[in-house]
């Protein structure tokens, strides 16, 4: 007799999992553990000023690659994994809901995917400082650079259903989400879940998707 294979579940990180956005947390105390990386900034602040009516990404870019300065792949890695441990340790920090879910999932045989656009080794580090072993991670990658680590692959929005399809998968039961960005990754979804989504974001990721999603709540 067949044994039905587990059911294929993806999270996203940030705004799921996680209040806010971690990596954009790990470079903030990267500047405020160097100070002189605020005076690269705003040396920088004609050339973001000129790109930003282009793309709001490159600006974000370059402030991250100031923040990742003098690190290389070691040492980045080091600093990811401490900055992990302190950011567990902040109360009220994580979606208490989310990670709830995501146990009763595990529990229930579930294949659980974490699909984040947060750099892998902070993702990683994080889950497991929360005892959340064993995940399937697929995000972000850094490479070394000239002068520090620089970003190799960016992955939001399709680029999240590319990294499942490289990484074997092609079909999933349950995608939870938060943003338009994630919209890609729900619509394939048997069922679809928006996280703490305003009347608006709905509205408009349901538009997207073509049929209703369900809502939940986390805090």
């Amino acid at each position: 007799m067949a044994v039905a294979a587990p059911r294929v579940v993806l999270f996203d990180f940030d705004g799921v999992l996680i209040h806010g956005d971690s990596f954009y947390l790990f470079v903030r105390e990267r500047y405020r553990r160097a100070p002189w990386r605020y005076v690269l900034a705003l040396l920088a602040a004609p050339l973001l000023l000129l790109l930003r009516p282009f793309s709001r990404r490159w600006p974000l870019r370059v402030l991250a690659g100031i923040g990742l300065l003098g690190l290389g792949e070691r040492r980045y890695q080091t600093a990811a994994t401490a900055f992990a441990a302190v950011l567990a340790r902040r109360p009220r920090q994580f979606c208490r809901g989310g990670l709830q879910a995501l146990r009763r999932h595990q529990l229930a045989g579930d294949r659980v995917i974490v699909v984040t656009g947060c750099e892998q080794t902070l993702a990683c580090g994080i889950l497991q400082q929360l005892g959340l072993d064993g995940l399937e991670v697929l995000a972000s990658q850094l490479r070394p650079g000239w002068f520090g680590m620089r970003l190799r692959r960016h992955n939001v929005g399709r680029r999240k259903v590319q990294s499942l399809a490289e990484h074997g998968i092609d079909a999933w039961q349950v995608a939870y989400g938060d943003s338009m960005y994630d919209a890609a990754m729900l619509k394939q979804a048997a069922e679809a879940v928006l996280v703490n989504g305003t009347p608006a974001l709905c509205k408009k990721m349901e538009k997207a998707l073509g049929r209703t999603i369900g809502r939940v709540e986390w805090f």
